[in-house]
């Protein structure tokens, strides 16, 4: 382990309270409206000063140049014209290419945390700038809490935080893929009949402004109605959601993660129980996180 000062991070996972399509645009992206939420589900990053830069994933089905950590750090060295090293240790708790933004996460947290370590003193409006090179979830993420997300994701507006108790998250397996690899897959399905003008997701925003609660039936996903098709069996997970009494059960970003509100902490607690003890799946029942504060 290389020797030094070590910067810890959290890197936490998101849900898309509403994501809705507006129309493609011409460079290929998609115009996206969304409000996204962080959850107190986090990967550790663990950051040492070294020679040169690396990272280490305890995931060994993740690639260590196809890393969207390893992107982020290389990307900042250069645009802050420093040479120093890092060595990034990234243990993951988020399942990877669920939908929970885990990867870009990691990303966000390597940012700011290698901001830290190399003493650049830049704002998290400036490395929010910097993420969006590497990626559409990042900008986000780089705060996190709770924000509207607009364009391709790297329109960030931050809002309150929205009045939500806890979340219980339902992350099935299939066929493994990359992120990159099922992005394209959902994307590929999305035809203009999908095309909305975004009004649910400006509700849910002016609620969520004015302190009023956030109510399920607010709650929606465009990727939702093509996710059987690029996931077969979603379906019946997100059945067995609802069986339990569940008033909605939304697909997490691209999917397949899929999330609900349960209405009580006990039912929170029972839903959860019968989701990992009995059906022996993975579940998280995880609370909002707040917005990251700038750095004093």
């Amino acid at each position: 382990m290389p020797s030094g000062p070590e910067i810890k991070e959290k890197a936490f996972a998101k849900v898309n309270l509403t994501l809705e399509i507006r129309g493609k645009r011409r460079d290929g992206y998609h115009n996206l409206i969304s409000i996204m939420q962080t959850v107190d589900l986090f990967d550790e990053v663990n950051i040492y000063r070294a020679d040169d830069l690396r990272v280490h994933c305890d995931d060994l089905n993740i690639p260590a140049e196809s890393n969207l950590a390893i992107r982020a750090a290389r990307l900042l060295r250069e645009q802050a014209g420093v040479n120093d090293g890092a060595y990034i240790e990234i243990n993951k708790n988020i399942p990877v290419s669920a939908g929970l933004g885990g990867g870009s996460s990691d990303a966000a947290a390597v940012l700011r945390g290698l901001n830290k370590l190399w003493d650049l003193r830049l704002s998290l409006s400036e490395l929010t700038g910097l993420a969006a090179e590497v990626g559409s979830d990042e900008p986000f993420l780089v705060r996190g809490g709770t924000s509207l997300i607009q364009g391709r994701g790297e329109t960030v507006t931050p809002l309150p935080s929205a009045k939500i108790n806890q979340l219980l998250i339902l992350s099935p397996l299939f066929k493994n893929s990359t992120a990159i690899q099922k992005t394209k897959t959902v994307f590929s399905g999305v035809t203009p009949s999908l095309f909305t003008r975004g009004d649910l997701t400006h509700k849910l925003a002016a609620r969520i402004r004015g302190g009023g609660d956030v109510p399920a039936e607010f709650f929606f996903n465009q990727f939702g109605s093509i996710a059987e098709t690029i996931f077969p069996g979603w379906e019946t997970h997100r059945n067995q959601m609802l069986s339990f009494g569940a008033r909605e059960v939304i697909l997490c970003g691209a999917g397949p993660a899929m999330f609900t509100v349960p209405p009580t902490k006990e039912l929170g607690t029972t839903w959860h129980l019968l989701l990992t003890s009995v059906h022996k799946k993975r579940a998280y029942l995880v609370k909002p996180t707040p917005a990251v504060q700038e750095s004093r």
